[in-house]
């Protein structure tokens, strides 16, 4: 079954890139079979994500699976619904984000995940940036958000900047 189990897949290939990663075994691209490639793709996710989640889990104890299963998830039902399966052809610029310490509202690092969500729902990030990294972690810790929920956010609220913010700041200690 290619849908109803899909996250039995999920769960192999991410136990499977912690191992290597345990056993400092390094490189998205040495990491999975082509079958297991073509399963990521159909999922809307990549080898560099999913190994992106297993080197920060092997070093810093998270995002664990639980999270990672959720936040692809949610890339996955944007794929498959919003662009009927199709990766962009777009790319995120890294240094096009706004910078680390920009605050909203005194809300640091908010416009730089805004944007990094926006990317990751459409699957635009490049190699060398990750959702729900650790600073992305500090910002959902600080605001009590989790990675997961905050993509619905931003799918839900789709171009309403305003909607995303008063969201955040409705959880944030810094209102």
């Amino acid at each position: 079954m290619k849908n109803y189990d899909y996250h039995k897949n999920l769960s192999k290939i991410w136990e499977k890139a912690v191992a290597l990663y345990r056993n400092n075994k390094r490189g998205a691209n040495t990491y999975f079979t082509k079958t297991e490639k073509t399963f990521l793709n159909t999922i809307g996710a990549t080898s560099q994500e999913i190994y992106d989640f297993a080197e920060d889990y092997v070093h810093d104890g998270e995002p664990d699976f639980m999270t990672m299963a959720m936040i692809h998830d949610i890339r996955r039902s944007y794929f498959l619904e919003k662009q009927k399966g199709r990766f962009s052809s777009r790319q995120l610029v890294p240094e096009r984000l706004p910078p680390k310490e920009k605050k909203i509202r005194g809300i640091v690092w908010l416009p730089r995940i805004i944007e990094k969500a926006k990317s990751k729902l459409r699957g635009e990030l490049d190699p060398d940036t990750m959702y729900a990294c650790g600073g992305d972690r500090r910002f959902f810790k600080a605001n009590d958000v989790h990675p997961a929920e905050f993509l619905r956010v931003v799918w839900k609220y789709d171009n309403n900047r305003k909607a995303i913010i008063d969201w955040v700041a409705s959880r944030s200690k810094i209102n």
